[in-house]
């Protein structure tokens, strides 16, 4: 959060350069600050060492998943629901080791906490990190966090001039692969039970927790039967009831 509220510049300017901003960190959700346009994903300790020492970072190429995004969610549906979602149709299409970047027309229709939500989750997709490019609402998110007019308008002229900057008329990119998803068909959703891909649509929790219950490995038949309550004398406990430590 700190990253996208204010460390990120998404273009550093010294000595007549510029150039993008990247970021590795500790934490696997470091993947965050991809909502910003800032390529970022988590390493581990020697390599962030490594990088504290002014070394840099090596790796293969890796190949680039373009997720093309379309319509807008609908009234109730939530950013949870919406990476819930994505992390269904990534795990089914195999995104493990690749880079995922964000396009079409459904970019403007989500604000930047949202795709930064999206981005957070990247582990859980199974990809090195969940990208969006740089637009309006990238420069608008800036200004409200408050970084000064005279950097946001680089970050403009900058990513214009480099191509990089997303526009509604812009060509269909270019990618390795590419998956499509409708913003208008992301539900309610639940996590499932054991993986977060394993979405649940929340009108089908119902039936889900009691097929959990009787499908889930390593669960005996008779674990789902009650069981007294500790003392006795406080009725009897079973699968699905809420209970709070006094």
């Amino acid at each position: 959060q700190v990253n996208l509220e204010y460390l990120s510049r998404v273009v550093f300017a010294a000595d007549g350069w510029a150039f993008p901003d990247t970021l590795v960190g500790t934490d696997s959700h470091t993947t965050m600050v991809n909502g910003l346009g800032v390529l970022g994903w988590g390493v581990g300790g020697i390599e962030a060492e490594a990088a504290m020492l002014g070394q840099p970072l090596t790796m293969l190429i890796p190949p680039v998943v373009g997720l093309r995004l379309s319509g807008r969610l609908n009234e109730g549906a939530t950013a949870t629901d919406l990476v819930l979602t994505i992390a269904e149709l990534l795990r089914r299409h195999g995104v493990v080791g690749k880079f995922v970047e964000a396009y079409g027309p459904g970019l403007a229709e989500l604000p930047l906490e949202n795709r930064a939500t999206i981005g957070n989750m990247a582990p859980e997709y199974g990809a090195t990190c969940v990208i969006f490019p740089v637009d309006d609402a990238t420069l608008a998110y800036l200004r409200f966090t408050g970084r000064d007019d005279e950097h946001v308008a680089v970050v403009e002229a900058y990513t214009k001039e480099q191509g990089m900057f997303a526009r509604p008329d812009d060509p269909e990119p270019v990618f390795t692969e590419k998956v499509e998803l409708d913003l208008s068909t992301v539900e309610p959703s639940l996590a499932g039970p054991a993986r977060p891909q394993d979405r649940v649509r929340l009108a089908d929790a119902k039936a889900g927790f009691r097929q959990a219950l009787t499908e889930t490995p390593g669960r005996a038949d008779d674990s789902l039967h009650t069981q007294p309550a500790p003392g006795g004398d406080a009725g009897e406990i079973t699968d699905g009831h809420v209970v709070i430590a006094a």
